[in-house]
């Protein structure tokens, strides 16, 4: 392939699950994979190397947000053609990195999501149903404030082109797990091309997950992004 890809991994304690994240993902497919370590607390950063990544260490827990922040940050000095950023805890599946980057491939989108509502098996795949519930009510105030028509906001498993990160300012956004939602609001307003995949769900034990009342807290969130 003659574009540029590059992978970022937002990695908290991951040990269980980046081995399999990795080996899914295509061969011959990107060009380098950078794991942001936000302080973990078990063999994260050992095994990463192991796998032959780049790895940029926290000394000190940045948030969700602050790790992407130095990672799109670290990916743009390298001059990309497209960054995906892939949670490394095997929630979301690698092997779609192709279809996902397909449309920047063909410019007609600058950003392509990973939809696990157009995967229509959210809850076979064992997302829970308060998730679920939460995740359609905030997608449809997204949707109604936006002026879109997504099937989901709130995904892991995202493309985007160098012009997008290069036009939004990501850089002063939440460094907790809003950054994901103010993102797309951000790239609503400024009229970017938003498309989307669909993917597999997977729930289980080893897969970081935001609990209930950090749920709430997000939800409230980012209905006051939308306020604003």
């Amino acid at each position: 392939m003659d574009k540029k890809i590059i992978i970022v991994m937002p990695a908290y304690n991951a040990e269980l699950t980046l081995e399999k994240t990795c080996r899914d993902i295509p061969k011959g497919l990107v060009s380098e994979v950078i794991l942001c370590d936000d302080e973990s607390k078990d063999r994260t950063v050992e095994i990463a190397k192991e796998l032959g990544l780049t790895v940029l260490i926290h000394d000190n827990n940045k948030g969700y947000g602050g790790n992407q922040k130095t990672l799109y940050k670290e990916a743009l000095t390298k001059n990309p053609d497209v960054v995906v950023m892939l949670h490394p805890d095997y929630q979301y599946d690698s092997k779609k990195i192709p279809d996902l980057i397909q449309p920047i491939l063909d410019n007609k989108a600058d950003i392509v999501l990973g939809s696990r509502i157009l995967g229509k098996g959210a809850l076979k795949g064992g997302m829970p149903v308060y998730k679920y519930i939460s995740n359609r009510f905030l997608t449809f105030c997204e949707n109604k404030r936006l002026g879109l028509n997504l099937s989901e906001y709130h995904t892991g498993l995202r493309a985007y082109t160098r012009d997008f990160l290069e036009k939004v300012n990501w850089q002063d956004n939440s460094d907790d797990f809003l950054f994901d939602g103010q993102i797309l609001i951000k790239a609503a307003r400024l009229g970017l091309r938003i498309a989307e995949i669909p993917i597999e769900t997977r729930y289980f034990k080893e897969a970081s997950q935001v609990g209930f009342f950090a749920g709430i807290k997000y939800g409230l969130g980012i209905l006051w992004e939308l306020t604003k």
